[in-house]
């Protein structure tokens, strides 16, 4: 007996160190709980994000031990890249934005337009049949960055959250979030909650979808109403 229980200590042991290995050097999957990113990612998403696309930094690991300020294997992140970063207020809480400026990138909003480096971002209207948590009706559109980087981002037709925004210039060594969700979103615009975020605090590039569970149309475990809850068309898509 008490060698059938060493041997399950062992492999439990043993599976615990490979799970931390793919969690902190791979892969680790992230629960979308808020609409911040609609309509790119909806809330009951559940994705993958991949540790290894920036390098590693402490918040790489489980509880972010405070070994070094450094980050090891730095790679840059492109524009236009979903990354999931901790906050700089209190370097615990998980965010995913989408990437809008480098350092050294002025931001602002001129007339409700975003602006980059003083050019106006283009964007180009879209009709999309979906509900989305924003106050007011949800205009969208497809907005392409410099770097061809293309995505679907969502406005309040009644509201806008910065139409004529102070400039914000982005300091060395930090980065720029805005949510898809533009009229309802807490990023890098509200300085005194997010603001700049240090190359230090990313965590990883979101990569793909593998699970989606609406849960006003039911519990996954409610399986009598998987066809309304469980968004079989979104799963394995691909984050662009």
């Amino acid at each position: 007996m008490k060698k059938i229980i060493s041997e399950n200590l062992k492999t439990l042991f043993y599976a615990l160190i490979i799970a931390i290995i793919i969690r902190s050097f791979l892969f680790q999957p992230f629960y979308i709980p808020s609409s911040s990113m609609e309509p790119t990612l909806l809330v009951g998403d559940r994705i993958f994000v991949s540790k290894y696309s920036y390098g590693y930094s402490r918040h790489s690991f489980p509880f972010s031990p405070n070994f070094s300020s450094k980050r090891f294997f730095t790679k840059i992140p492109e524009r236009g890249d979903v990354i999931v970063f901790k906050t700089p207020q209190d370097n615990r809480t998980d965010y995913i934005k989408r990437l809008i400026g480098l350092p050294g990138d002025t931001i602002q909003f001129v007339n409700g337009e975003l602006h980059l480096n003083g050019k106006k971002i283009e964007r180009v209207s879209k009709i999309i049949d979906m509900k989305i948590n924003l106050p007011g009706t949800a205009e969208f559109y497809e907005e392409v960055l410099p770097n061809g980087k293309t995505f679907t981002v969502a406005y309040s037709k009644e509201y806008d959250l910065n139409k004529n925004s102070d400039a914000y210039i982005v300091p060395p060594k930090k980065y720029f979030f805005m949510g898809d969700n533009r009229d309802n979103s807490t990023d890098s615009r509200v300085l005194s909650k997010v603001g700049y975020v240090s190359e230090i605090n990313l965590v990883g590039k979101a990569n793909f979808i593998f699970f989606s569970n609406d849960k006003n149309k039911g519990s996954f475990f409610e399986f009598w109403n998987w066809d309304d809850s469980i968004r079989f068309t979104r799963f394995f898509n691909k984050i662009k």
